[in-house]
């Protein structure tokens, strides 16, 4: 390196050095602050972190004593305060999964009612909201007329929902409740030519179209 530019980069550096002096004697204050904000900010998301995990597990470990006492019909009621309870905590999907609980313990039509308040509720993901319409479809199937059951399936039956499968299943079926065939065969095939159909539904599909071929069942008195 020639003598100059060893001068010039000797100059430059020794600028450097009086410029970050100056400016650690204007602003010390202010970069210390802003270094203690920064290590505020990882020391309370490391929290909240701790927080929602310790949730999580607190949530799980009820939900699964909540199961538990089901399985003991001595300990329904309990069961079913444990779940009620649990169902209250909306920061936990246990929360969620205990509401789904409830509705599938109560049945009937007041277990499509709890059901449906479900796939109202907005601060439900969308994939629940829609597996909560079809478990309501589905307790309806034998008891609501076809306009009540089928309209909220038939949103379901499309392509690109992954509870299509059911959906359609369902609708075959309250076509054949119905004795409605040409109805029930249209959901058959969309099921048959869905490469993506459960093997267990392929199987059943057996016994559907072997229904839908055979015709209306006529009940005589």
């Amino acid at each position: 390196m020639a003598p100059n530019d060893e001068f010039i980069r000797e100059v430059d550096d020794e600028y450097r050095r009086d410029r970050i002096a100056q400016i650690w004697k204007r602003h010390n204050g202010l970069i210390i602050g802003l270094v203690l904000l920064g290590l505020a900010a990882v020391g309370g998301w490391r929290y909240w972190e701790h927080t929602q995990e310790t949730r999580a597990h607190e949530a799980g470990a009820r939900f699964e004593e909540a199961l538990r006492l089901s399985r003991d019909d001595d300990q329904r009621a309990e069961s079913q305060a444990a779940f009620e309870a649990l169902a209250k905590d909306t920061g936990s999907g246990y929360g969620l999964l205990a509401r789904f609980r409830l509705a599938a313990e109560l049945g009937g039509e007041d277990g499509a009612t709890a059901y449906d308040a479900l796939a109202a509720d907005t601060n439900v993901p969308p994939l629940w909201q829609d597996l909560a319409r079809l478990r309501a479809a589905w307790l309806r199937l034998d008891s609501a007329e076809p306009s009540v059951v089928r309209p909220p399936l038939e949103r379901l039956a499309v392509p690109t929902n992954p509870w299509r499968h059911s959906a359609r299943e369902l609708l075959g079926l309250s076509g054949l409740k119905t004795g409605e065939m040409d109805f029930a065969g249209k959901w058959f095939d969309q099921i048959a030519a869905d490469r993506e159909t459960p093997p267990s539904l392929k199987q059943r599909l057996a016994i559907y179209t072997a229904l839908v071929a055979g015709g209306p069942v006529q009940v005589t008195q």
